[in-house]
């Protein structure tokens, strides 16, 4: 049996943020509902598409890469009682945030057509997705500055602030889409514009809220004086840590991207059906997601803190936890499939509809191999470790996943619900080498419970 103490430290940590996830993926969610069942499957592809692009770029290098290793950094250090290390890493990991959101940002708001074409994309998808990418770029440097100031907090054991923060970015941006998407209150109809503009003023107050908070009230605070007097050993560290890390992102996120250019080749209404599918199913990510950021804060802060039986209860309480609720949100997508993809798109989209609950049903098989491959990467990462979910992405996702595709979707034009059957597919081959690598850790991390009792 677990410890109640430690069970209800894992909830602690991660309910806020499993809330907090799904709060940011329903800007996402009510933007590509909205901008459906306004303008149908071309806006639908459009927003899509464009958000995919954006995401992938925002995932490899700052959600999962600069973030991953400020959070288990600062854990490691503030278990191992050394605050100043922790703000250190914070600031420099903030730092290097700055730097890549802004060129990534300018790269969105000069290139949009550009990065659209190389998609694919043509006619209105590709006249539309410009304009919601050029719009877009502006809040993606402060969607991403917002990641860096939420890692700090998460490595510091404070998830409800980056929940409240969520809750005022989600009520500015739902309330604006509504307002700009449909042109209420005497404005004008602006349609996948305004859908670009309401995510972007959401972004840019949940940074300033993050920031305000962080600076006035944070137990670790970014500091000027460990970035002008910067360490290269801590700047190494950082580096290094978060490399890995960014890398299986890429991993996964690029051959992901890959994928979705291949459907786009089945015709519009199979890439917004797998748009879609992809949408709903990012609501079920995040209990993964949230059991995964408890993992590596708490794993990290008792590995830091040498209490190696601790940090294996919390990892093994986080899969429990983790795989129960995404296994539920299974079943509703077993029962509820075409009701849940008609949310999305009009009514008279029929075809669309079909085919989206297809892929819903099969995305339901992935639910618990998914928590297992995210909360395992999670903890692994806390550890220390983001070689090994690096090595077993690039299996599983570049070994199987991407030639499966290709010759499937791209040579043979099979239906889209091939690309979940071999998503399904893939992420038990995840889930399997990752449970097996943390079966050895376990190992390890006993035969050090030994040497230090």
């Amino acid at each position: 049996m677990f410890n109640k103490n430690n069970i209800r430290e894992v909830l602690k940590l991660s309910l806020p943020a499993v809330g907090e996830m799904i709060l940011y993926m329903l800007i996402w969610v009510f933007d590509t509902m909205m901008v459906g069942n306004y303008g149908g499957k071309v806006s639908v592809t459009a927003v899509g598409l464009t958000s995919e692009i954006i995401y992938t770029f925002i995932n490899i290098l700052i959600a999962m890469g600069i973030s991953v290793g400020i959070t288990s950094l600062v854990a490691r250090e503030l278990g191992a009682k050394n605050k100043q290390k922790a703000e250190e890493y914070a600031s420099l990991g903030f730092v290097c945030t700055i730097a890549i959101a802004l060129i990534v940002s300018l790269i969105f708001f000069i290139f949009p057509s550009q990065i659209l074409t190389m998609a694919k994309a043509k006619g209105k998808v590709l006249f539309y997705g410009a304009r919601y990418m050029r719009i877009c770029s502006i809040g993606t440097f402060f969607n991403m500055a917002q990641t860096s100031i939420n890692a700090v907090l998460r490595g510091s054991g404070n998830t409800k602030t980056p929940l409240k923060i969520s809750i005022v970015v989600n009520v500015v941006n739902i309330t604006l889409d509504w307002v700009l998407i449909y042109g209420k209150f005497g404005l004008p109809e602006l349609g996948v514009s305004g859908a670009a503009i309401a995510t972007t003023t959401a972004n840019i107050c949940g940074m300033a809220l993050a920031l305000s908070y962080t600076m006035k009230s944070g137990y670790i605070k970014p500091k000027l004086k460990y970035i002008k007097n910067y360490s290269v050993k801590r700047l190494k560290g950082l580096i290094n840590l978060s490399i890995p890390s960014a890398l299986q992102e890429g991993a996964f996120s690029i051959s992901r991207l890959i994928n979705i250019f291949m459907i786009m080749l089945l015709g519009d209404a199979s890439f917004s059906a797998n748009q879609i599918t992809t949408t709903i199913e990012s609501l079920s990510y995040m209990p993964g997601w949230g059991f995964a950021v408890a993992a590596t804060t708490l794993v990290g802060n008792k590995v830091g803190a040498k209490d190696y039986k601790k940090a294996r209860e919390y990892m093994n309480i986080c899969l429990l936890f983790g795989t129960g609720i995404m296994a539920l949100l299974a079943v509703v997508f077993l029962l509820f499939p075409n009701q849940l993809i008609a949310l999305f798109i009009k009514d008279s989209e029929t075809q669309t509809i079909s085919l989206g609950a297809s892929c819903l049903v099969i995305a339901s098989i992935e639910q618990i191999p998914i928590a297992i491959s995210m909360i395992i990467g999670g903890g692994l990462k806390g550890s220390g470790d983001t070689k090994s979910p690096f090595i077993v992405s690039v299996i599983s996702n570049w070994a199987f996943r991407l030639p499966m595709m290709y010759y499937f979707i791209y040579v043979n034009r099979k239906p889209v619900t091939y690309a979940w059957r071999i998503a399904a597919v893939q992420w038990f081959i995840d889930a399997i080498l990752l449970l097996i690598i943390y079966k050895r850790r376990t190992n390890e991390w006993k035969n050090l419970e030994k040497k230090f009792n």
